[in-house]
């Protein structure tokens, strides 16, 4: 009897066609049968919530609808960060100036206790990342190597730092001697939208 219920549950508008084929009292009892049995239906589980910890919104404050500033003042483009999958990642959603659009995928592993991006753009760019929040900002880096040529040793870091305003500077360095010095490839000032 029960399987019967769920399936009106699942089939209630055919189930209401399929009943006025016989006389009008009929189908308003299938109807009512119909309605009662999916109100009895228990309810799906909530979501697990396997990000709650604190550590998952060490990035929170990246979150946001974003326009990007140089240091010169100029508009770098605009950035669109979300929370998706339930509170587990954060997705980017670049839009540059020139017309570069680009994503990252960013999530706190519990296995290695840090943080890892992977970014991607339409010049064909990619950027693995990984790294920890401490001292009131998020670090990441890539490692010697990971990406490029064999004997590259190139590295790649970018630090978040939310600000008392609440823009937040993206400090993007790059080194081409292992990490022993390091260059800006990218300063800019993220200031919220106005909508």
């Amino acid at each position: 009897m029960r399987a019967r219920l769920m399936w009106l549950c699942r089939h209630r508008a055919g189930t209401v066609r399929a009943a006025w084929r016989f006389p009008r009292h009929t189908a308003l009892l299938a109807l009512f049968a119909a309605g009662a049995a999916c109100a009895q239906a228990p309810a799906p589980a909530p979501p697990s919530k396997a990000c709650a910890a604190p550590v998952h919104r060490q990035f929170d404050f990246w979150i946001g609808r974003w326009d990007v500033f140089l240091p010169n003042g100029n508009k770098a483009g605009e950035n669109v960060i979300e929370s998706i999958a339930d509170g587990c990642a954060l997705l980017e959603s670049w839009t540059g100036r020139g017309g570069v659009t680009g994503k990252s995928l960013n999530v706190h592993d519990a296995r290695d206790g840090r943080w890892h991006q992977t970014w991607v753009d339409s010049s064909g760019g990619r950027l693995e990342l990984a790294g920890t929040f401490g001292d009131g900002r998020m670090v990441l880096a890539s490692t010697v190597g990971e990406i490029g040529k064999p004997g590259d040793r190139s590295v790649q870091r970018i630090t978040w730092t939310p600000n008392p305003d609440g823009s937040v500077r993206q400090l993007w360095e790059s080194s081409d001697d292992g990490g022993v010095t390091y260059r800006v490839a990218f300063d800019g000032r993220y200031v919220k939208r106005k909508e």
